[in-house]
């Protein structure tokens, strides 16, 4: 329990230091799930959303729907609705278009893999949004927290997640991620 509490606090800090960069009103875009589901209670990405608007600000959230396996949609969205905080799902493919319209004025996105020079890696989509949001001038960040990733299975990116859900491509089609092309 000491090491829960004192993650959570870790946590509720470095949600503190990020919460300073964020707009005082505005929309964020989150890709992934780097919420309290994914990091002790609290969150990482989403514990800046958290302490942003425990800190008074007006912060609604733009959740794509971080596709293959959809995190974003299912427990970014769930976790930001079960708090109360205003939150919009999109296509991954939105962000450009929104970020054009001037809707985001944030990015905040998980990091699965730290490197020592502080180089993140994180879902694949992340190296398209980071360039779309430098490409309008839109601030980004990812709040430094390693967790466990795996590559991906084949069924991940022709099946929706929902094993009961009908297959989105013909299970025959080839398809690819860099997960699992050979370097």
């Amino acid at each position: 329990m000491r090491l829960y509490d004192e993650d959570i606090a870790n946590l509720r800090t470095l949600g503190n230091f990020g919460a300073e960069l964020l707009p005082q009103e505005g929309t964020i875009l989150t890709h992934c799930n780097a919420g309290a589901l994914a990091a002790c209670g609290y969150g990482s990405a989403l514990g800046v959303i958290r302490a942003a608007i425990e800190h008074g600000k007006k912060i609604d959230v733009f959740a794509d729907e971080t596709r293959p396996f959809n995190q974003g949609a299912r427990l970014t969205a769930w976790e930001l609705m079960k708090d109360g905080i205003p939150t919009t799902i999109i296509c991954d493919n939105m962000a450009g278009h929104f970020m054009f319209k001037g809707r985001i004025q944030a990015v905040i996105v998980g990091a699965d893999r730290i490197a020592a020079n502080g180089d993140t890696a994180n879902k694949i989509g992340t190296y398209s949004v980071a360039i779309l949001a430098r490409e309008h001038g839109i601030p980004s960040t990812s709040p430094h927290r390693s967790t466990p990733s795996t590559p991906r299975p084949h069924r991940e990116t022709s099946s929706p997640s929902s094993s009961a859900a009908r297959a989105r491509s013909p299970t025959s089609m080839a398809a690819r991620s860099p997960l699992t092309e050979s370097h």
